[in-house]
């Protein structure tokens, strides 16, 4: 383990600017750890049927392949886990009990997570968004040495920071490519308070009906069905 160096990269994480970089620290991140290989997901859900991964892989590049030709995103105890808790565990402390979690966690282990530690990146939307990070070992005892406090304290922290960076490239990636205004974020942001298209457009000198009408083209850049759906939306990918 190299705490120091581990300490030292999470700065760099929330300032790198290119995809590249996040990974290059990831990888950097996963050694000082003491980790043999690292997974990164974050789970966004857009509604109730709409559901997008983002992923950073430091493993055998064959298990991101297998995990989406397999679908393993809805049969994955570790996600799962982080859906419904905040706290860094050892894999070994999850019940997998059923058919699909013990296939699972054999098909995981063979691309050397033979033991695991699972830290949990939970934000301010709940389930809509959630990371995890999960770092692994060929070694079954891996994470269960003496050195397991620290290691569990610093994937926490380094799973926040992952979880920052991506959220952030997600909210860059959606202004660029919607098109998003100021003025749309205005109007975002008075919704979000409360505020009808009458209270609003009387604060913009603006009639009602242009408010409905520019929502109504604000709704449609964001492929919301309607503006409590759109500020959602918002929310969920840190625009408000």
């Amino acid at each position: 383990m190299d705490n120091v160096r581990v300490l030292q990269l999470l700065p760099l994480l929330t300032d790198a600017i290119s995809s590249g970089e996040v990974m290059s620290l990831f990888h950097e991140a996963v050694v000082g750890l003491g980790a043999d290989v690292g997974v990164f997901l974050s789970c966004v859900r857009d509604d109730a049927t709409r559901t997008s991964f983002r992923s950073l892989w430091a493993c055998d590049p064959a298990w991101p392949a297998e995990y989406a030709s397999q679908r393993w995103f809805e049969h994955d105890p570790w996600l799962r886990y982080a859906s419904c808790d905040a706290e860094p565990t050892r894999s070994s402390n999850l019940v997998c009990s059923s058919t699909k979690d013990i296939a699972f966690i054999r098909a995981v282990a063979e691309h050397g997570f033979a033991s695991a530690l699972i830290a949990p990146a939970p934000s301010s939307v709940g389930l809509s968004r959630v990371g995890v990070l999960c770092l692994g070992s060929a070694d079954p005892e891996r994470f269960e040495g003496e050195n397991y406090p620290q290691v569990r304290v610093l994937a926490r922290a380094l799973a926040m920071e992952l979880h920052h960076s991506i959220a952030k490239s997600m909210r860059e990636e959606l202004l660029q490519g919607v098109r998003l205004t100021e003025a749309d974020l205005q109007l975002l942001r008075c919704e979000a308070a409360g505020h009808n298209s009458k209270v609003i457009g009387a604060a913009m000198s603006l009639e009602a009906k242009t408010i409905d009408s520019r929502f109504q083209r604000l709704n449609a850049k964001l492929g919301a069905p309607d503006r409590r759906t759109a500020v959602r939306i918002a929310r969920l990918y840190g625009l408000l």
